[in-house]
């Protein structure tokens, strides 16, 4: 079997899954717990922490508390901890809290820290015919 469970050694009892280099899925997953994925993934990705192999592809947005990537990721990818290894090829936009890029991890698409993500800047024209940035966050109505 490619895909199995395993208690982690350490004594801590971490359940992880690992999704092996022969296995492709067709379709979302979600999982609480961590997984490992050499394989291909055709469908968004949803765990706690993900571990993905250099001759991996993951086709479809990814979100997870952590991340480290090392294949190909065609999708978004939502991350409060990220790192993109040097054999990395990203195509997406990445949100994230932390990260790390390895000399020569490639990535295509816009980054956007998590602080920033409720700050909508807003133009505003005044009766001067002068506009005014606001990058201040939206407030309650």
């Amino acid at each position: 079997m490619a895909s199995r469970s395993a208690r982690g050694s350490m004594g801590g009892g971490t359940t992880f899954s690992v999704i092996g280099s022969d296995v492709v899925i067709t379709g979302n997953i979600s999982a609480k717990v961590d997984l490992h994925v050499d394989g291909r993934i055709d469908g968004d990705l949803q765990c706690a922490s993900l571990v993905q192999g250099e001759g991996s592809e993951i086709h479809g947005a990814i979100v997870a508390q952590t991340a480290r990537l090392a294949g190909l990721v065609e999708g978004s990818i939502d991350a409060s901890e990220l790192v993109i290894e040097s054999s990395a090829r990203i195509t997406g936009d990445v949100s994230y809290e932390t990260i790390t890029i390895e000399q020569g991890g490639n990535v295509d698409g816009k980054f956007r820290h998590k602080s920033n993500a409720a700050e909508t800047p807003k133009i505003t024209a005044r009766d001067d015919s002068t506009a005014t940035l606001d990058l201040s966050p939206d407030k309650a109505a």
